[in-house]
């Protein structure tokens, strides 16, 4: 394992929050571990993900047990564009009372994170749906485009289940009925809202890991920020981080044929799950464990 500093403290005493040793050190590496880095994470994860071409923002949701949950049977995930959008940063002023954003949607970039939205749904052989989240009624020509790549991907399908909603309307139904969604495909904006949503529907974002996928890298997060209401109190719920070293295993195991890899990654979730179920818990979820005493724990059942 290799280190690498980054974010609002390497900004401060190196001047850059995303040094070029940082990055160098990332682009010789296999995969990436990132933990919340602070104000600067726009100069740090964004740039991260557009560099490396990390297309796909994997984000799972998933209830576990003896966490207040809006249903017990909740087992998504988004799949989000991440390479474009309005997260491009194209911003500029026109006077001093109007700013502009312009919003960037390609069909290369719909159409892949569409093939990859079906593999995910096909190989988690869940209920075999895909939904299509999009607001074309309004965002006719970027909407529109990203609306026509799912189309001709799903018509490629035909054994999974394709399905279209409108990005307000899919907003409610998560809260509706979370338990009946599987694979939420969606672009970059959309997915960043929608995924939060999500997470806080099965326990909040302490609960919530995530993987930014590109073709030849990839680089794993909790979805949480830094968190500096409760930064340095030891409060802070792990899971988020823990499950996103789980996600990384996973995805390390399949690129290199590697059994025992997946076999830790699993390792981790089941330890988690049972001192959960035992009503071991951070305070966020109602518990009063502490950050390093959940974590010793899961590193501790590792062993065993």
């Amino acid at each position: 394992m290799i280190e690498c500093e980054a974010g609002d403290n390497a900004k401060h005493e190196l001047g850059n929050p995303l040094p070029e040793s940082t990055l160098q050190t990332v682009r010789s590496t296999d995969a990436c571990l990132k933990g919340p880095v602070g104000e600067c994470a726009a100069d740090v994860i964004i740039v991260l993900r557009r560099t490396l071409d990390l297309y796909a923002n994997i984000r799972p949701a998933k209830s576990y047990p003896n966490v207040d949950c809006f249903s017990d049977q909740i087992d998504l995930v988004t799949v989000r564009e991440n390479t474009e959008d309005l997260y491009v940063g194209w911003e500029f002023y026109t006077d001093d009372k109007t700013a502009v954003a312009i919003r960037l949607i390609t069909e290369k970039a719909s159409r892949r994170i569409a093939e990859y939205a079906f593999r995910l749904c096909r190989s988690r052989g869940k209920s075999n749906q895909v939904v299509a989240v999009h607001k074309a009624n309004v965002m006719r020509k970027t909407d529109g485009l990203f609306l026509t790549a799912c189309r001709t991907i799903a018509a490629k399908n035909p054994d999974i289940s394709y399905k279209e909603s409108y990005v307000d309307a899919f907003a409610m139904d998560l809260i509706r009925n979370p338990a009946s969604h599987d694979i939420v495909l969606t672009t970059n904006l959309y997915g960043d809202i929608l995924s939060d949503e999500a997470a806080q529907l099965v326990g909040g974002l302490g609960m919530g890991p995530a993987a930014n996928i590109g073709h030849n890298y990839g680089l794993f997060e909790p979805v949480h920020g830094a968190a500096f209401d409760i930064a340095g109190k030891n409060i802070a719920n792990p899971s988020s981080i823990l499950l996103s070293t789980k996600l990384m295993l996973e995805w390390l195991s399949e690129r290199y044929h590697d059994r025992e890899t997946l076999v830790t990654g699993q390792l981790i979730e089941n330890a988690i799950v049972k001192l959960l179920i035992s009503n071991r818990k951070t305070k966020d979820l109602g518990g009063e464990m502490s950050t390093q005493g959940f974590t010793s724990l899961v590193s501790a059942s590792l062993y065993r």
